[in-house]
């Protein structure tokens, strides 16, 4: 099942592991952007939720379906893993045979119902009753695990995901009433939101599913408390641990405590990697760079901008931080980063920004607009977490 390799770089790339970014950038004679991998630092927050979370983590493939982040999260005891479209069932199924696939994306067609059958999902999740419905008109058969998805008025992301997915408590509680009698293996999941760092949300979370299989005289066979940890996009060690232990809590208050399980995406791949972008021109306190929104840098008008560091070409030394508006190299005018980002006053053509938290969400996700997206990958054996300090 299990791939022994580290994350695999283009045979265009340069494979030799440096140091730092700084040191990899210092022998780069290229000027695309540049994905840079610390298969350390993946392993170590992978670490962190086996050892801290109270329960069995599993991967959301969707934020970064690289075959080498899966094979290495998978070598080092992944075991599940959160599938969204039979494309990403094909590609676990292809890496790690054995895998448990999750397909807890609750919308889906017929015919990805059957792909689902074939490809053996262990576990469905359902926020509507024509889709339950449809799960057992397709021959879900009776014995296989549905977790009936929750949503709640609970703030602390970045953005709510209730507003696409999620059952409300009513519509939840006869979701659980139903599927109890097509005989099915009842479960009940959740998402707090994205980048969520209030431990407060997975507790209320937690509470109204217990209530819920109490009211519908059920015992769930698990509960999911999905994704949405924070990663470090600010360049600090996200607060984990009081999350855990909130869960922890939660957990020993339910009636009956079912199996508990996370699918964490984001907090798991984001700060093993920083996308290195190089300035293209300088204009005033306006700087072009060799990719925007439409590439890599495309979660940051939804979620915000990461914290970014500057590299400097000649080694010059930093003058006082100034704001710069940032814009990507596409012709359309959106290609803009919202607001302005605070960097040295030196910054200049050449130069390259150090965007922190980009493991998740830029590979997959970034287009080829205007012939621009494209990147090299690297590998470095660190990268810093202390935010006094600058990346490299």
């Amino acid at each position: 099942m299990m791939l022994q390799t580290p994350i695999p770089l283009p045979e265009t790339a340069d494979t030799r592991l440096a140091e730092t970014p700084r040191d990899w950038l210092a022998r780069y004679g290229g000027d695309s952007p540049v994905l840079l991998v610390c298969p350390e630092a993946l392993s170590a927050r992978h670490d962190r939720f086996r050892h801290g979370f109270p329960g069995e983590v599993t991967y959301a493939v969707k934020a970064n379906p690289d075959p080498g982040v899966i094979g290495q999260l998978a070598a080092g005891g992944m075991r599940g893993f959160d599938v969204a479209s039979p494309a990403e069932m094909t590609l676990l199924r292809g890496l790690c045979p054995k895998a448990v696939l999750h397909y807890h994306n609750p919308v889906r067609s017929r015919a990805e119902i059957r792909a689902g059958i074939a490809a053996g999902v262990a576990s469905w999740s359902v926020d509507d009753m024509g889709e339950l419905d449809k799960l057992s008109a397709c021959g879900v058969a009776p014995g296989t695990e549905v977790a009936v998805r929750v949503k709640l008025p609970v703030a602390g992301a970045a953005y709510d995901f209730g507003t696409k997915f999620g059952a409300a408590p009513d519509l939840a509680l006869a979701l659980l009433t139903r599927a109890t009698a097509l005989g099915l293996r009842v479960s009940m999941t959740f998402h707090v939101g994205t980048q969520c760092a209030d431990p407060d949300a997975w507790t209320a979370y937690m509470a109204a599913c217990d209530g819920l299989a109490r009211a519908a005289a059920v015992r769930l066979a698990r509960l999911n408390v999905g994704g949405g940890f924070p990663s470090g996009r600010d360049g600090a060690e996200p607060e984990l641990a009081p999350i855990f232990a909130a869960i922890g809590r939660a957990h020993a208050a339910f009636d009956g405590a079912p199996a508990l399980v996370c699918e964490p995406g984001r907090a798991l791949v984001a700060d093993a990697m920083v996308y290195a972008v190089p300035i293209k021109a300088r204009r005033g306190a306006a700087l072009y760079l060799a990719d925007g929104t439409y590439g890599g840098l495309s979660e940051c008008p939804s979620i915000g901008v990461p914290r970014v560091d500057l590299i400097a070409h000649d080694h010059r030394a930093p003058e006082a931080t100034m704001p710069f508006t940032l814009f990507g190299p596409t012709c359309d005018s959106l290609d803009r980063l919202p607001g302005q980002t605070c960097l040295p006053g030196c910054a200049q053509e050449g130069d390259w920004l150090l965007f922190r938290s980009a493991g998740a969400y830029l590979v997959g996700v970034t287009t080829c607009f205007n012939g621009y997206g494209t990147y090299e990958k690297g590998l470095v054996s660190r990268l810093w977490t202390d935010p006094a300090r600058p990346l490299g």
